[in-house]
């Protein structure tokens, strides 16, 4: 912390004025900068490890489960079988997300908690599930969830009645909370690799719960794919990365979508997974546009190149924290930012 704190205070020394930035766009990237340099400089910073996940230093903390949890069923997974070393700032960001996984994120849509496992972006700004929640459903049948990371959008779209949801993602990790998230909510139907099924679980929800909805919940089925599943339906859902930028680190991946890579992908092969008269919600940030990283020509463009046309959109404002910070160097474009739910349907010829 006392080194975070000298870094940023360096950052802003008082002295020769520097020149403004002159675009939102030249902002962003001189942020970005910043903040790879910060956390180069700290990153420097190395506990060591003795086999087991000990650390040999005075007042050290007990870490071994946080380490198992992080690198189970990964490369890594031998990691404690030897002495290593690691940066004070990866381990506080294992340990931060240990608390996350075990606290879990109130949902309030959903009535109830996410975990988030390390790497697995968290769903801490929850506007946009304000969107998916409200949105009449263009049927119940089926949905495809498209990159689902902790499985949040699946959960509330089977808690909305949709009978099955088959929600994709390309991340072992991932998938491995979405599975666990889901069998927490009693919504689980199976989980699919590539090979196959990996097991099939389902949980009974709370009695008060179950009470609550009046619609029937749904079930889940997990997918490692990129992108699509095999087939079509009615309803498929997208949450991409929102900043069309490169990523620095796993968590990154999942703001950070360099040339709008998933974007326009999803956008290309929506068509073909929809149903006949069925609907792609694309969820959207405006803060590229307005950062000048991307324009709205440019989604529209991608929107009519691959045969799809708008059937409307729903608009929310974020609640976060950094709306309302005015010493954010980004602070004008967030506090203009919007989010929307584009409903997207196949171009009538």
């Amino acid at each position: 912390q006392a080194m975070a704190r000298r870094a940023d205070g360096r950052a802003r020394k008082p002295g020769k004025a520097a020149r403004p930035p002159a675009t939102p766009a030249e902002a962003f990237h001189l942020h970005r900068m910043a903040q790879a340099q910060r956390a180069r400089t700290l990153g420097m910073l190395l506990i060591p490890f003795e086999a087991g996940a000990q650390i040999p230093l005075r007042r050290a903390p007990a870490v071994a489960e946080v380490l198992a949890e992080a690198v189970a069923a990964t490369p890594d997974a031998d990691l404690a079988d030897a002495p290593f070393v690691m940066s004070l700032r990866e381990l506080l960001g294992l340990i931060g997300a240990h608390e996350w996984r075990r606290k879990g994120v109130a949902i309030p849509v959903l009535g109830e908690r996410i975990h988030p496992w390390y790497g697995v972006y968290s769903p801490i700004r929850g506007e946009y599930l304000d969107l998916v929640a409200r949105v009449p459903l263009p049927a119940r049948t089926l949905a495809f969830d498209i990159g689902t990371g902790t499985g949040v959008i699946a959960a509330l779209l089977a808690r909305r009645g949709v009978a099955r949801v088959l929600a994709t993602d390309l991340s072992p990790r991932a998938l491995g909370c979405a599975q666990d998230n889901l069998a927490r909510l009693g919504l689980l139907a199976e989980a699919a690799g590539p090979g196959g099924a990996l097991r099939a679980t389902t949980r009974a929800n709370s009695g008060a719960t179950a009470r609550a909805h009046e619609l029937p919940a749904g079930r889940v089925e997990l997918l490692q794919a990129d992108l699509f599943p095999p087939g079509r339906a009615p309803l498929v859902v997208c949450n991409p990365p929102w900043v069309p930028a490169k990523p620095s680190s796993a968590i990154e991946q999942a703001v950070y979508d360099p040339d709008s890579r998933m974007l326009r992908c999803f956008l290309s092969g929506l068509a073909e997974h929809l149903e006949e008269g069925g609907e792609g919600w694309l969820i959207l940030s405006d803060l590229a546009e307005r950062l000048g990283l991307r324009t709205r020509a440019h989604l529209l463009g991608w929107i009519e190149a691959a045969g799809l046309r708008v059937l409307g959109r729903e608009d929310i404002r974020p609640r976060h924290g950094k709306v309302a910070d005015a010493d954010d160097p980004l602070h004008v474009a967030r506090a203009a930012e919007t989010t929307s739910l584009w409903r997207l349907g196949v171009e009538k010829h």
